[in-house]
């Protein structure tokens, strides 16, 4: 691509984003304006300004790239091995396990220090 395309492109992509920031600009503004009228009223109006913001987001290099790391994630995904039921609870209760006996042992360090130095102290 050569320069010029480059920075025509860019210079389209700023355009857009301005679009964008506009029309969440609308929502917010508007759902404040008309706070009076019903809130199934806003709330589509403002689903659609979302809307119509995300599909031009989604046509700037950014939101492109953006749309195929969400595709590449959710192929991902389906590669994961979930852990069953019963290694999420052993997991689990390991865990519950670790964090009780730390924490009996912390105390009884801060106990006997506490002990040594009040008795240091006194």
């Amino acid at each position: 691509m050569s320069s010029s395309a480059e920075t025509q492109e860019s210079r389209g992509d700023v355009l857009k984003w301005a679009v964008v920031i506009l029309l969440v600009a609308v929502a917010v503004i508007g759902n404040n304006y008309f706070s009076a009228e019903s809130l199934l009223y806003r709330l589509i109006a403002v689903l659609v300004l979302a809307g119509v913001a995300g599909f031009v987001a989604l046509n700037t290099a950014k939101g492109r790239s953006f749309a195929k790391l969400a595709r590449e994630a959710k192929t991902e995904i389906r590669r994961v091995v979930w852990p069953t039921r019963q290694e999420t609870v052993q997991t689990t209760l390991i865990v519950l396990a670790v964090v009780i006996f730390m924490s009996l042992v912390l105390w009884g360090v801060d106990s006997l220090l506490g002990w040594i130095v009040s008795a240091v102290i006194g």
